[in-house]
């Protein structure tokens, strides 16, 4: 289904990955009522992690570009929540941004960033949304970023 999400995306020349499933205990997302929660999506891409401490291995725009795939994962979710529809996404309510990073590092909010203008980009004022971004000290499979994002839904 063809919808000015997916339109966006392809404008973009960005394609959302196949919902990826879960690495443990847990499931992809939770819905409850029209609010959907999506677990911690991590850095990867077609070739596997995108792994390192930013600011250390990976510099602060590398690392924006991480938070961008965590980004297309939660969509990826999303859509998996709403049946493959995302025209029923109405609005990003909130993401949490986790940055594998040292503990003098200060720019998880640049980091963060990656994800947050992919969702403006993609879907406008509905895009924005509340925000944290911290730092940490490792995170699963060394990933460089880590987000979590909780969205409304038709």
């Amino acid at each position: 289904m063809t919808n000015a999400i997916e339109e966006r995306l392809t404008e973009l020349g960005l394609t959302l990955p196949d919902a990826p499933a879960p690495a443990a205990n847990y499931v992809p997302y939770v819905q409850t009522g029209n609010t959907v929660y999506v677990s911690g999506q991590i850095s990867m891409n077609a070739d596997g992690f995108v792994t390192g401490k930013v600011g250390d291995d990976l510099t602060v725009e590398e690392g924006a570009a991480a938070a961008k795939l965590c980004g297309l994962g939660l969509l990826a979710q999303v859509r998996a929540a709403c049946g493959g529809d995302l025209t029923r996404l109405k609005r990003v309510v909130k993401l949490v941004g986790f940055v594998n990073s040292h503990g003098d590092f200060q720019d998880q909010p640049k980091v963060i960033n990656g994800a947050s203008d992919l969702m403006v980009e993609v879907l406008g004022d509905a895009g924005r949304h509340a925000r944290s971004a911290v730092s940490a000290g490792a995170l699963p499979f060394n990933v460089a970023v880590e987000i979590e994002g909780i969205f409304e839904i038709d």
